[in-house]
């Protein structure tokens, strides 16, 4: 039986003081397990000594193997780049910090074997963490599960496994403003899930900053959501729904009633009604081109048509097969 090769891919960013002691936890962790396992480290435009210190480490272990970018194009691209590269039967993401514990990993693989394509790692946050980190989270994360068409795991890290299968039907997707845990999330297949607490970094500074996450967020919302894109629309049919009954209440009041409640309604009051209408009308209107926009905007991401996890090929020998009409009768 041959050993199933499991791909360890590490976006690294300025990480020269976390490449050695996160390679020595890692072979630590996984030298006693029964799987052949390689390490694809992409560096993303780094200007430290990270990469002298990845060279040296793959100059005396055969299972390393480096990807690096002319310049630094962000974690996302780094982590879509490990993922093509992969060449094992399922790849597990992992920071270069090690608040990503690898002493998980096994876990992981565990859950894998137990038939999971994604095995997530859903962040538990200790009080070390800082208040407005916890309180901002979870405000994306409500938001996220109410405008999302992708259910969205609250908390969800980019510390996953994920199964050859995903990976392939991972590279044909071609976003550019990428969330890759929400790509893998709308992939859907069948996933299983691994809490744990973040540890503190171990050196260096974190290479995310608050104004990368807020852009993070901000992709997060229009690639998931056209909630943000139809708002104007909303927002115009509101307007039109309060400001027609009330125009039509003023001018009959006013003019065909003559004032019998002596509101002294003044001509200044109807034009401001007016304007209010028709505000609202140009916003309804921008609206409807939105759901113009957003055919457009599926259309260019250009995600495939469905996703088939299994083929009834890869069903087991004389096991037995069910079909759509005995299912709907069932």
């Amino acid at each position: 039986m041959t050993t199933q090769l499991v791909s360890i891919i590490i976006p690294v960013h300025n990480e020269e003081g976390n490449v050695q002691p996160l390679y020595t936890e890692l072979t630590r962790c996984l030298d006693r397990l029964t799987y052949t396992f390689e390490f694809i480290f992409v560096d993303d435009g780094s200007h430290d000594r990270s990469l002298p210190k990845i060279e040296k480490l793959a100059r005396t272990d055969h299972r390393i193997r480096l990807v690096e970018f002319a310049r630094n194009f962000g974690k996302e691209a780094a982590i879509s780049a490990g993922l093509h590269a992969a060449r094992g039967d399922a790849a597990i993401m992992i920071d270069a910090d090690l608040q990503h514990p690898p002493e998980l990993i096994p876990k992981f693989i565990e859950k894998w074997q137990r038939g999971a394509d994604v095995v997530v790692g859903v962040k538990t946050y200790g009080k070390d963490e800082g208040w407005f980190k916890r309180w901002s989270s979870a405000r994306f994360y409500q938001i996220m599960q109410k405008i999302a068409h992708t259910k969205i795991t609250p908390h969800a890290s980019d510390f996953r496994l994920i199964d050859r299968k995903v990976m392939d039907v991972f590279s044909r997707l071609t976003e550019r403003n990428r969330m890759t845990r929400g790509l893998i999330d709308w992939l859907g297949f069948k996933r299983a899930y691994v809490h744990f607490q973040a540890g503190q970094r171990l050196s260096g500074q974190r290479s995310y900053k608050y104004r990368q996450l807020v852009t993070l967020a901000i992709n997060s919302f229009t690639n998931y959501s056209l909630v943000p894109l139809k708002l104007a629309g909303y927002l115009g049919v509101a307007i039109l729904a309060l400001g027609i009954p009330s125009g039509l209440l003023l001018y009959v009041e006013r003019y065909m009633l003559d004032d019998p409640l002596h509101w002294q309604i003044r001509g200044t009051a109807m034009l401001a009604m007016l304007t209010l209408v028709l505000i609202g009308l140009v916003l309804a209107c921008l609206g409807l081109v939105s759901l113009y926009i957003a055919n457009i905007h599926a259309e260019v991401t250009n995600r495939p048509l469905y996703v088939v996890r299994r083929h009834i090929e890869d069903l087991p020998e004389g096991a037995p097969v069910v079909t759509l009409e005995e299912r709907s009768r069932a």
